[in-house]
């Protein structure tokens, strides 16, 4: 049943285009329709089909840009789905330059922003400077001017500590490598490193890929910075743990009145952390305009419950007995809540999703169901979480509700189980706890102690 608030269902992507430049076909995409035309560079290794749009999470990155922007995305030459070349003819900066402006002929731009991530920001800052006619504006997200250490470049790797991320790279190659560095905050979300993983292998094979890596590290672009006339902006969080943040600061200073934006957070890739505001940032400096948070933010007690072994009881009885059990369970569910003035959100499938004002009426609200189901001769299994969720309309979202969906996963058959948060704010209520244990949970952050409840 989590999935069904975990996952939730996102547009498709547009179809894949190729343009043909010499011998070399270019992948790309066109998203949205917005008034700006906004061309992103991705860094390093990318597969338009997968990088973009197959974790949710990210393709929610994407979608908020082609909300305002006509978003038009490509794989760079070596990569994804664009053709492969020689790892003895590999493309040079002015090359990749030259997909750039293909790509655009392609969608039909005459004028375009471009947003340069990580090794993506060098490409475009060339482009900035050789085409001032071509470009609107230049974003660079996590981005560097030069990749190797030297006396006076000092925040860089030294070309040892590049030889050795480029062993671990290929021998691990095909793994979630790296993942722990781009993307820290959601280093344990087993879909995002599953992601990543097949991102590089679909991206590119272990040798190009390498290639490609060492290629990137001898940029050194120091000396276009001063030349760049168009409205820059400059994002960098303060605790990349790829892209130093010095490279950020450096890239401010000898870039004529770019602004810069230091961040919180110490993730790499712009989509995860802190992302709204990315965003946020990015929207302000095409559009004028910073729009206010979409989302609603709130305290709010989730409760999930299902049918615990619904699967099997569903094969067992056949349709229609299980349709009478389905229909008890949420009417119990419904009578349950109206009494303890819980707000029904869903009844996805074989579960309930509610939210509670307070915690102590959604554990009370989770027992009673419990009880008056297996009086019907159902089992329920209940999940209680406390935290802050964001309102979409009549929709509830955000991390609480992954939360109580996970915990809901891992109680058992008549259990009502609830976070420590849960545990703690309701001393005094008369409600006993027996402990679980300390749980990894499912694509959450860090580890969670569980508590079944009971009555007094």
């Amino acid at each position: 049943m989590s999935q069904a608030y975990a996952r939730p269902t996102f547009p498709v992507a547009t179809q894949t285009k190729y343009t043909k430049i010499g011998d070399v076909h270019i992948a790309y995409q066109v998203v949205g329709d917005g008034p700006i035309d906004l061309v992103v560079v991705p860094g390093w290794v990318t597969h338009l089909e997968v990088q973009y749009w197959e974790e949710p999470s990210i393709a929610r990155f994407f979608e908020r840009l082609a909300s305002f922007a006509r978003l038009i995305l490509f794989d760079k030459r070596g990569t994804g789905l664009s053709d492969r070349v020689a790892r003895n003819a590999l493309p040079t900066l002015e090359e990749r330059m030259q997909d750039v402006h293909a790509v655009m002929d392609a969608a039909g731009s005459k004028r375009a922003a471009l947003f340069g991530i990580s090794e993506g920001g060098p490409m475009c800052a060339l482009f900035a400077a050789t085409y001032p006619e071509l470009t609107s504006a230049l974003i660079m997200s996590g981005c560097y001017a030069k990749w190797i250490r030297d006396d006076d470049y000092p925040w860089a790797p030294t070309r040892e500590d590049h030889e050795a991320a480029c062993g671990a790279y290929e021998r691990h190659w095909g793994t979630p490598i790296g993942f722990k560095t781009v993307a820290p905050s959601a280093a344990n979300d087993e879909s995002a490193r599953n992601w990543w993983a097949r991102n590089l292998r679909l991206g590119a094979s272990p040798s190009d890929a390498i290639a490609l890596l060492r290629m990137n590290i001898e940029i050194d672009i120091r000396a276009v910075l001063p030349a760049i006339g168009v409205p820059t902006l400059i994002l960098h969080r303060a605790g990349d743990r790829l892209i130093n943040v010095g490279n950020g600061r450096y890239m401010a200073k000898h870039i004529p009145k770019a602004k810069y934006v230091e961040l919180e957070g110490p993730d790499h890739l712009p989509w995860f952390g802190d992302a709204n505001a990315v965003l946020g940032e990015v929207q302000e400096f095409l559009t004028g305009v910073r729009p206010a948070d979409e989302h609603e933010r709130m305290l709010a007690t989730v409760l999930f419950a299902d049918i615990a072994g619904s699967t099997e009881k569903a094969a067992a009885m056949g349709d229609a007995r299980w349709r009478n059990c389905l229909d008890s369970f949420h009417r119990l569910a419904r009578q349950q809540l109206e009494r303890l003035r819980g707000r029904l959100i869903d009844t996805a499938g074989d579960g309930v999703f509610a939210t509670f004002d307070g915690p102590a009426r959604a554990v009370r609200c989770g027992l009673a169901l419990s009880r008056e189901a297996k009086s019907a001769g159902i089992e329920v299994r209940t999940g209680v979480h406390t935290g802050e969720v964001e309102k979409m309309g009549d929709k509830l979202g955000g991390l609480a509700v992954h939360i109580g969906a996970r915990v809901m996963a891992l109680a058992q058959p008549g259990e009502v189980l609830v976070s420590n948060t849960v545990k703690d704010i309701v001393a005094g209520s008369g409600l006993r706890f027996e402990e679980r244990g300390t749980q990894v949970l499912k694509g959450v952050p860090g580890e969670w102690r569980l508590f079944s409840a009971s009555a007094a």
